[in-house]
Protein backbone atom coordinates (compact mmCIF):
# COMPACT_ATOMS: atom_id res chain seq x y z
CA UNK A 1 0.00 0.00 0.00
CA UNK A 2 1.49 3.36 -1.00
CA UNK A 3 2.11 6.13 1.53
CA UNK A 4 -0.13 8.43 -0.51
CA UNK A 5 -2.94 5.90 -0.40
CA UNK A 6 -2.52 5.45 3.36
CA UNK A 7 -2.84 9.20 3.82
CA UNK A 8 -5.97 9.35 1.67
CA UNK A 9 -7.44 6.36 3.50
CA UNK A 10 -6.80 7.98 6.88
CA UNK A 11 -8.25 11.24 5.59
CA UNK A 12 -11.36 9.42 4.43
CA UNK A 13 -11.65 7.71 7.79
CA UNK A 14 -11.31 11.05 9.52
CA UNK A 15 -14.04 12.44 7.31
CA UNK A 16 -16.23 9.49 8.18
CA UNK A 17 -15.70 10.06 11.89
CA UNK A 18 -17.14 13.52 11.41
CA UNK A 19 -20.26 12.35 9.59
CA UNK A 20 -22.29 12.59 12.79
CA UNK A 21 -21.90 16.34 12.51
CA UNK A 22 -22.58 16.47 8.78
CA UNK A 23 -25.92 17.87 7.65
CA UNK A 24 -28.52 15.12 7.59
CA UNK A 25 -29.25 15.87 3.94
CA UNK A 26 -25.80 14.68 2.84
CA UNK A 27 -25.90 11.29 1.12
CA UNK A 28 -23.61 8.62 2.54
CA UNK A 29 -22.23 5.94 0.22
CA UNK A 30 -19.39 3.48 0.62
CA UNK A 31 -16.84 1.23 -0.97
CA UNK A 32 -15.37 -1.81 0.76
CA UNK A 33 -12.67 -4.29 -0.11
CA UNK A 34 -9.23 -5.51 0.96
CA UNK A 35 -7.71 -2.23 2.16
CA UNK A 36 -5.19 -4.29 4.12
CA UNK A 37 -3.72 -7.75 3.64
CA UNK A 38 -2.17 -9.47 0.65
CA UNK A 39 -4.79 -8.14 -1.78
CA UNK A 40 -4.57 -4.52 -0.61
CA UNK A 41 -3.52 -3.32 -4.07
CA UNK A 42 -7.08 -4.05 -5.21
CA UNK A 43 -8.50 -2.22 -2.21
CA UNK A 44 -6.39 0.75 -3.19
CA UNK A 45 -7.79 0.65 -6.72
CA UNK A 46 -11.34 0.66 -5.38
CA UNK A 47 -10.74 3.44 -2.84
CA UNK A 48 -9.00 5.63 -5.42
CA UNK A 49 -11.81 5.12 -7.93
CA UNK A 50 -14.50 5.86 -5.35
CA UNK A 51 -12.75 8.95 -4.02
CA UNK A 52 -12.33 10.42 -7.49
CA UNK A 53 -15.92 9.65 -8.47
CA UNK A 54 -17.29 11.31 -5.34
CA UNK A 55 -15.01 14.30 -5.85
CA UNK A 56 -16.13 14.74 -9.47
CA UNK A 57 -19.83 14.22 -8.76
CA UNK A 58 -19.74 16.69 -5.88
CA UNK A 59 -17.89 19.22 -8.03
CA UNK A 60 -20.73 18.94 -10.58
CA UNK A 61 -23.38 19.65 -7.93
CA UNK A 62 -23.69 16.34 -6.13
CA UNK A 63 -26.74 14.07 -6.31
CA UNK A 64 -30.27 15.43 -5.97
CA UNK A 65 -28.64 18.74 -5.05
CA UNK A 66 -26.83 17.20 -2.07
CA UNK A 67 -23.19 16.32 -1.49
CA UNK A 68 -22.03 12.71 -1.29
CA UNK A 69 -19.98 11.56 1.69
CA UNK A 70 -17.80 8.49 1.15
CA UNK A 71 -17.09 5.78 3.71
CA UNK A 72 -14.36 3.20 3.15
CA UNK A 73 -14.56 -0.26 4.69
CA UNK A 74 -11.79 -2.84 5.02
CA UNK A 75 -12.93 -6.47 4.75
CA UNK A 76 -9.46 -7.90 3.97
CA UNK A 77 -11.30 -10.33 1.63
CA UNK A 78 -12.49 -12.19 4.72
CA UNK A 79 -16.18 -13.24 4.73
CA UNK A 80 -16.69 -12.68 8.46
CA UNK A 81 -15.01 -9.29 8.34
CA UNK A 82 -17.14 -8.41 5.30
CA UNK A 83 -20.32 -9.07 7.28
CA UNK A 84 -18.99 -6.90 10.10
CA UNK A 85 -18.22 -4.11 7.60
CA UNK A 86 -21.71 -4.46 6.10
CA UNK A 87 -23.32 -4.09 9.53
CA UNK A 88 -21.11 -1.09 10.23
CA UNK A 89 -22.27 0.52 6.97
CA UNK A 90 -25.90 -0.12 7.93
CA UNK A 91 -25.34 1.61 11.27
CA UNK A 92 -23.67 4.56 9.53
CA UNK A 93 -26.72 5.07 7.31
CA UNK A 94 -25.10 4.17 3.98
CA UNK A 95 -27.59 4.06 1.07
CA UNK A 96 -25.25 2.53 -1.53
CA UNK A 97 -22.27 0.16 -1.50
CA UNK A 98 -19.82 0.16 -4.43
CA UNK A 99 -18.23 -3.13 -3.37
CA UNK A 100 -17.03 -5.56 -2.23
CA UNK A 101 -14.03 -6.98 -4.12
CA UNK A 102 -13.73 -10.72 -3.41
CA UNK A 103 -16.80 -12.81 -4.25
CA UNK A 104 -16.38 -14.56 -0.91
CA UNK A 105 -16.93 -11.19 0.77
CA UNK A 106 -19.59 -9.75 -1.53
CA UNK A 107 -21.93 -12.72 -1.20
CA UNK A 108 -22.35 -12.78 2.61
CA UNK A 109 -22.27 -8.97 2.84
CA UNK A 110 -25.05 -8.74 0.26
CA UNK A 111 -27.38 -10.63 2.59
CA UNK A 112 -26.97 -7.86 5.17
CA UNK A 113 -27.53 -5.12 2.59
CA UNK A 114 -30.57 -6.95 1.25
CA UNK A 115 -32.19 -7.13 4.68
CA UNK A 116 -31.67 -3.39 5.14
CA UNK A 117 -32.71 -2.29 1.63
CA UNK A 118 -29.25 -1.07 0.62
CA UNK A 119 -28.18 -1.19 -3.03
CA UNK A 120 -24.91 -2.97 -3.82
CA UNK A 121 -23.02 -2.73 -7.11
CA UNK A 122 -19.75 -4.64 -7.08
CA UNK A 123 -17.00 -3.54 -9.46
CA UNK A 124 -15.13 -6.83 -9.17
CA UNK A 125 -16.97 -9.88 -7.77
CA UNK A 126 -17.35 -12.37 -10.62
CA UNK A 127 -18.91 -15.44 -8.97
CA UNK A 128 -22.20 -16.32 -10.73
CA UNK A 129 -23.74 -16.98 -7.31
CA UNK A 130 -23.69 -13.27 -6.52
CA UNK A 131 -26.51 -12.47 -8.96
CA UNK A 132 -28.16 -15.89 -9.11
CA UNK A 133 -29.93 -15.77 -5.74
CA UNK A 134 -32.84 -13.57 -6.76
CA UNK A 135 -31.81 -10.64 -4.54
CA UNK A 136 -33.14 -7.34 -5.87
CA UNK A 137 -30.36 -5.20 -4.40
CA UNK A 138 -27.28 -6.72 -6.08
CA UNK A 139 -25.67 -5.75 -9.40
CA UNK A 140 -22.19 -5.78 -10.91
CA UNK A 141 -20.29 -3.83 -13.56
CA UNK A 142 -17.81 -6.67 -14.16
CA UNK A 143 -18.34 -10.00 -15.89
CA UNK A 144 -19.03 -13.48 -14.48
CA UNK A 145 -16.81 -16.51 -14.02
CA UNK A 146 -19.03 -18.67 -16.20
CA UNK A 147 -18.39 -16.15 -19.01
CA UNK A 148 -14.69 -15.95 -18.17
CA UNK A 149 -14.34 -19.73 -18.04
CA UNK A 150 -15.78 -20.09 -21.52
CA UNK A 151 -13.30 -17.56 -22.89
CA UNK A 152 -10.39 -19.11 -20.98
CA UNK A 153 -11.11 -22.59 -22.34
CA UNK A 154 -11.46 -21.24 -25.86
CA UNK A 155 -8.21 -19.29 -25.51
CA UNK A 156 -6.29 -22.30 -24.18
CA UNK A 157 -7.60 -24.54 -26.95
CA UNK A 158 -6.70 -22.08 -29.69
CA UNK A 159 -3.30 -20.98 -28.40
CA UNK A 160 -1.94 -24.14 -26.76
CA UNK A 161 -3.10 -27.08 -28.94
CA UNK A 162 -1.76 -30.40 -27.77
CA UNK A 163 -0.07 -28.89 -24.71
CA UNK A 164 -0.21 -30.27 -21.18
CA UNK A 165 -2.37 -28.05 -18.99
CA UNK A 166 -2.41 -27.97 -15.19
CA UNK A 167 -5.38 -26.29 -13.49
CA UNK A 168 -4.80 -24.82 -10.04
CA UNK A 169 -7.18 -23.05 -7.67
CA UNK A 170 -6.81 -21.33 -4.29
CA UNK A 171 -10.00 -22.75 -2.69
CA UNK A 172 -11.72 -19.34 -2.64
CA UNK A 173 -15.18 -18.70 -4.09
CA UNK A 174 -13.54 -16.75 -6.89
CA UNK A 175 -10.51 -18.94 -7.56
CA UNK A 176 -12.19 -22.34 -7.42
CA UNK A 177 -15.21 -21.05 -9.30
CA UNK A 178 -13.06 -19.75 -12.15
CA UNK A 179 -10.88 -22.87 -12.27
CA UNK A 180 -13.91 -25.17 -12.31
CA UNK A 181 -15.61 -23.19 -15.07
CA UNK A 182 -12.44 -23.30 -17.16
CA UNK A 183 -12.00 -27.04 -16.51
CA UNK A 184 -15.63 -27.77 -17.39
CA UNK A 185 -15.39 -25.91 -20.69
CA UNK A 186 -12.04 -27.46 -21.57
CA UNK A 187 -13.46 -30.92 -20.90
CA UNK A 188 -16.50 -30.10 -23.07
CA UNK A 189 -14.05 -29.24 -25.86
CA UNK A 190 -12.45 -32.67 -25.51
CA UNK A 191 -9.36 -31.46 -23.64
CA UNK A 192 -8.40 -33.21 -20.40
CA UNK A 193 -6.15 -31.39 -17.97
CA UNK A 194 -2.91 -33.08 -16.91
CA UNK A 195 -3.35 -31.96 -13.29
CA UNK A 196 -6.05 -30.40 -11.14
CA UNK A 197 -4.70 -29.16 -7.80
CA UNK A 198 -5.73 -26.94 -4.90
CA UNK A 199 -3.20 -24.53 -3.42
CA UNK A 200 -3.28 -22.59 -0.17
CA UNK A 201 -3.52 -18.82 -0.56
CA UNK A 202 -0.94 -16.91 1.43
CA UNK A 203 1.82 -19.50 1.23
CA UNK A 204 5.29 -18.33 0.24
CA UNK A 205 6.92 -21.58 -0.82
CA UNK A 206 5.43 -23.42 -3.80
CA UNK A 207 8.56 -25.42 -4.60
CA UNK A 208 6.84 -28.78 -3.94
CA UNK A 209 4.02 -27.81 -6.28
CA UNK A 210 6.49 -26.65 -8.93
CA UNK A 211 8.39 -29.95 -8.65
CA UNK A 212 5.14 -31.81 -9.27
CA UNK A 213 4.33 -29.59 -12.27
CA UNK A 214 7.82 -30.13 -13.63
CA UNK A 215 7.62 -33.90 -13.19
CA UNK A 216 4.36 -33.88 -15.16
CA UNK A 217 6.07 -31.86 -17.92
CA UNK A 218 3.32 -29.25 -17.79
CA UNK A 219 3.35 -26.63 -20.57
CA UNK A 220 0.58 -24.37 -19.25
CA UNK A 221 -0.42 -23.49 -15.69
CA UNK A 222 -3.97 -22.18 -15.45
CA UNK A 223 -4.52 -20.49 -12.08
CA UNK A 224 -7.87 -19.71 -10.54
CA UNK A 225 -6.56 -17.29 -7.94
CA UNK A 226 -4.90 -13.98 -7.24
CA UNK A 227 -1.80 -12.13 -8.39
CA UNK A 228 0.19 -12.74 -5.19
CA UNK A 229 0.16 -16.52 -5.56
CA UNK A 230 0.47 -16.28 -9.34
CA UNK A 231 3.60 -14.14 -9.09
CA UNK A 232 5.25 -16.49 -6.60
CA UNK A 233 4.37 -19.65 -8.53
CA UNK A 234 5.73 -18.43 -11.86
CA UNK A 235 8.87 -17.01 -10.28
CA UNK A 236 9.60 -20.25 -8.44
CA UNK A 237 8.80 -22.23 -11.60
CA UNK A 238 11.48 -20.31 -13.51
CA UNK A 239 13.95 -20.84 -10.66
CA UNK A 240 13.42 -24.60 -11.02
CA UNK A 241 13.76 -24.47 -14.80
CA UNK A 242 10.09 -24.95 -15.60
CA UNK A 243 9.21 -22.76 -18.59
CA UNK A 244 5.45 -23.30 -18.53
CA UNK A 245 3.21 -20.35 -19.41
CA UNK A 246 1.05 -18.96 -16.62
CA UNK A 247 -2.53 -18.18 -17.67
CA UNK A 248 -5.08 -16.77 -15.24
CA UNK A 249 -8.09 -14.53 -14.75
CA UNK A 250 -8.85 -10.94 -13.87
CA UNK A 251 -7.21 -11.05 -10.43
CA UNK A 252 -3.83 -10.63 -12.13
CA UNK A 253 -4.73 -7.07 -13.15
CA UNK A 254 -2.45 -5.40 -10.61
CA UNK A 255 1.03 -3.91 -11.03
CA UNK A 256 1.96 -5.79 -7.88
CA UNK A 257 2.02 -8.99 -9.96
CA UNK A 258 5.04 -7.67 -11.86
CA UNK A 259 6.73 -6.64 -8.61
CA UNK A 260 6.33 -10.16 -7.20
CA UNK A 261 7.11 -12.12 -10.37
CA UNK A 262 9.89 -9.90 -11.73
CA UNK A 263 11.14 -10.88 -15.19
CA UNK A 264 9.61 -14.33 -14.67
CA UNK A 265 6.20 -12.73 -15.16
CA UNK A 266 6.91 -11.76 -18.76
CA UNK A 267 4.63 -13.72 -21.07
CA UNK A 268 2.00 -14.36 -18.40
CA UNK A 269 -1.51 -14.16 -19.87
CA UNK A 270 -4.79 -13.26 -18.18
CA UNK A 271 -8.38 -12.43 -18.99
CA UNK A 272 -10.02 -9.16 -18.00
CA UNK A 273 -12.76 -6.91 -19.31
CA UNK A 274 -11.79 -4.38 -22.01
CA UNK A 275 -9.38 -1.83 -20.49
CA UNK A 276 -11.48 1.25 -19.59
CA UNK A 277 -8.37 3.45 -19.58
CA UNK A 278 -8.52 3.28 -23.36
CA UNK A 279 -12.14 4.52 -23.56
CA UNK A 280 -12.58 8.06 -24.93
CA UNK A 281 -15.18 8.60 -22.19
CA UNK A 282 -12.52 7.95 -19.57
CA UNK A 283 -9.75 10.17 -20.95
CA UNK A 284 -10.41 13.15 -18.67
CA UNK A 285 -10.60 11.01 -15.55
CA UNK A 286 -7.49 9.06 -16.54
CA UNK A 287 -5.59 12.34 -17.01
CA UNK A 288 -6.77 13.53 -13.59
CA UNK A 289 -5.44 10.36 -11.99
CA UNK A 290 -2.16 10.59 -13.86
CA UNK A 291 -1.78 14.21 -12.76
CA UNK A 292 -1.85 12.86 -9.20
CA UNK A 293 0.80 10.28 -10.10
CA UNK A 294 -1.62 7.36 -10.01
CA UNK A 295 -2.21 4.78 -12.72
CA UNK A 296 -5.97 3.92 -12.68
CA UNK A 297 -5.42 0.26 -13.54
CA UNK A 298 -7.58 -2.75 -12.81
CA UNK A 299 -10.75 -1.96 -10.89
CA UNK A 300 -10.15 1.75 -10.30
CA UNK A 301 -12.42 2.88 -13.14
CA UNK A 302 -14.85 0.01 -12.53
CA UNK A 303 -15.48 1.43 -9.06
CA UNK A 304 -15.77 4.92 -10.51
CA UNK A 305 -18.23 3.65 -13.13
CA UNK A 306 -20.35 1.82 -10.56
CA UNK A 307 -20.80 5.06 -8.63
CA UNK A 308 -21.59 6.95 -11.84
CA UNK A 309 -24.35 4.48 -12.72
CA UNK A 310 -25.83 4.73 -9.22
CA UNK A 311 -25.76 8.53 -9.32
CA UNK A 312 -27.49 8.65 -12.71
CA UNK A 313 -30.16 6.20 -11.52
CA UNK A 314 -30.74 8.24 -8.36
CA UNK A 315 -31.18 11.44 -10.36
CA UNK A 316 -33.66 9.70 -12.65
CA UNK A 317 -35.54 8.16 -9.71
CA UNK A 318 -35.42 11.41 -7.69
CA UNK A 319 -34.77 9.19 -4.68
CA UNK A 320 -32.01 7.16 -3.01
CA UNK A 321 -34.45 4.42 -1.92
CA UNK A 322 -33.70 0.94 -3.19
CA UNK A 323 -36.90 0.16 -5.08
CA UNK A 324 -37.11 3.24 -7.37
CA UNK A 325 -33.34 3.30 -7.94
CA UNK A 326 -33.26 -0.43 -8.77
CA UNK A 327 -36.10 0.11 -11.26
CA UNK A 328 -34.06 2.78 -13.04
CA UNK A 329 -30.96 0.60 -13.03
CA UNK A 330 -32.97 -2.12 -14.76
CA UNK A 331 -34.42 0.17 -17.42
CA UNK A 332 -31.76 2.76 -18.25
CA UNK A 333 -28.50 2.91 -20.18
CA UNK A 334 -25.66 4.66 -18.37
CA UNK A 335 -22.90 6.84 -19.77
CA UNK A 336 -19.75 6.18 -17.75
CA UNK A 337 -15.98 5.87 -17.89
CA UNK A 338 -16.65 2.23 -18.80
CA UNK A 339 -18.63 3.32 -21.85
CA UNK A 340 -22.37 2.86 -22.18
CA UNK A 341 -23.99 -0.11 -20.48
CA UNK A 342 -27.12 -1.33 -18.73
CA UNK A 343 -28.06 -4.20 -16.44
CA UNK A 344 -30.13 -7.30 -17.11
CA UNK A 345 -32.89 -8.63 -14.85
CA UNK A 346 -30.39 -10.46 -12.62
CA UNK A 347 -28.23 -7.37 -12.18
CA UNK A 348 -25.43 -8.47 -14.50
CA UNK A 349 -23.88 -5.82 -16.71
CA UNK A 350 -24.66 -5.80 -20.44
CA UNK A 351 -21.17 -4.55 -21.38
CA UNK A 352 -18.72 -6.59 -23.52
CA UNK A 353 -17.14 -9.62 -21.88
CA UNK A 354 -13.53 -10.74 -21.61
CA UNK A 355 -10.36 -10.27 -23.63
CA UNK A 356 -6.82 -11.48 -22.96
CA UNK A 357 -3.79 -9.47 -21.88
CA UNK A 358 -0.07 -10.21 -21.65
CA UNK A 359 2.41 -9.08 -19.00
CA UNK A 360 5.70 -7.76 -20.39
CA UNK A 361 8.35 -5.49 -18.88
CA UNK A 362 6.19 -4.74 -15.86
CA UNK A 363 3.14 -3.67 -17.87
CA UNK A 364 0.11 -5.42 -19.30
CA UNK A 365 -1.52 -4.81 -22.67
CA UNK A 366 -3.85 -6.62 -25.04
CA UNK A 367 -2.49 -10.00 -26.13
CA UNK A 368 -1.32 -10.16 -29.74
CA UNK A 369 -0.86 -13.67 -31.04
Amino acid sequence: MTKTFKKSLFAAAAGIALTAGVAQADILIATAGPMTGQYASFGEQMAKGAEMAVKDINAAGGVLGEKIVLKIGDDACDPKQAVAVANQMVNEGVVFMAGHFCSGSSIPASEVYNEEGILQITPASTSPTFTERGLDNVLRVCGRDDQQGVEAAKFLKENFPGKKIAILHDKTAYGKGLADQTKMNLNKAGIEETMYEAITAGEKDYSALVSKLKQAAVDVIYLGGYHTEGGLIIRQAREQGLNATLVSGDALVSGEFASIAGESGDGTLFSFSPDPRKNPEASGVVKAFEAEGYNPEGYTLYTYGAIQAWAQAVEAAKSTDLEPVRAKLASMEFSTVLGKFGFDDKGDVTAPGYVFYEWKDGQYDYFKK
